[in-house]
């Protein structure tokens, strides 16, 4: 039982190892994202996502290192958890070293018009483009008035005119109201017909 236990706790790796270790891909990583755009982020096609898929195995030997055990397992956690919580603190009250991070948003249309000189600095094709228009309730770029590509690789899109769907649904509300006051309307003509007849 104690061999057991020595094997499952006892690193092969020296403890400042185990640390450094961690923090360096961690910081290559965000610094490689940064550089490669937000498109990676945003798995627009199955090739992103396969990448980003593959970016876990490929580092994950970095990490480790030679050492499978559970204290090297948990040390490297620790560390991974604990260089996060550090750059999410400086980012918090930095905003300037956020933005140098983290990168601007992107516009990729406004008021209707596709902005070409953006999607390609984004590597977008318009078959990309009209796939996230789609996703959010929209067939064609003129009926968006802003479409952007936030630094985490999400796409806000704003209409420029209210859709089908929305037209539709606020006909049926407006229907329905009209009928709920007929039927209060006929109640209280029910009710003072019934009154009249008792009297």
């Amino acid at each position: 039982m104690h061999a057991i236990i020595q094997s499952m706790f006892h690193m092969q790796l020296p403890l400042l190892e185990k640390i450094l270790r961690p923090v360096v891909v961690y910081l290559c990583l965000i610094v490689f994202l940064r550089i490669f755009g937000k498109r990676e982020l945003a798995q627009l096609n199955p090739f992103d996502l396969v990448v980003l898929l593959s970016l876990s195995n490929t580092v994950q030997n970095a990490i480790i290192g030679d050492d499978n055990s559970v204290s090297g397992g948990i040390i490297g956690a620790f560390a991974l958890l604990a260089i996060n919580w550090l750059l999410m603190r400086i980012l918090y009250k930095a905003p300037k070293v956020t933005a140098a991070l983290q990168g601007s948003a992107t516009t990729l249309v406004k008021d209707g018009v596709v902005l070409e000189d953006a999607l390609k600095q984004e590597t977008l094709t318009h078959e990309e483009l009209i796939s996230v228009l789609n996703k959010n309730g929209f067939n064609d770029p003129s009926d968006v008035s802003e479409c952007v590509l936030e630094p985490n690789g999400t796409f806000y899109v704003k209409g420029r005119t209210p859709t089908a769907e929305t037209v539709h649904s606020g006909e049926l509300m407006r229907a329905v109201e009209r009928l709920t006051a007929e039927v209060a309307a006929m109640r209280v003509e029910l009710n003072r017909q019934g009154i009249d007849g008792g009297a």
